[in-house]
């Protein structure tokens, strides 16, 4: 009887490489933005979709990362208080 590989083991092709971060937020956010557009089309086959979804999360995480790098840097900036913006 032939052996089928269990859920847990991956093949290549199920664990594509999301390949290189962008060089800047701005980069990784124009990325996302259309891999996002992309994904909501509805055209893309099964694969490229997990292969998108993939790569958008990663892109996701780079964003939320330096985000958080540059809320960092004004909370030492402003000796650790926070000021409330306000649109006036």
């Amino acid at each position: 009887m032939p052996k089928v590989p269990s859920p847990s083991s991956s093949s290549p092709a199920a664990t594509p490489d999301t390949g290189p971060l962008p060089a800047s937020y701005e980069a990784g956010l124009q990325e996302l933005e259309q891999l996002v557009a992309e994904l909501e089309s509805g055209q893309l086959p099964l694969d490229q979709l997990l292969g998108s979804y993939q790569r958008g999360a990663a892109l996701l995480a780079f964003c939320r990362d330096k985000l958080q790098a540059v809320e960092d840097q004004i909370k030492v900036l402003d000796a650790g208080s926070l000021r409330v913006w306000t649109a006036e």
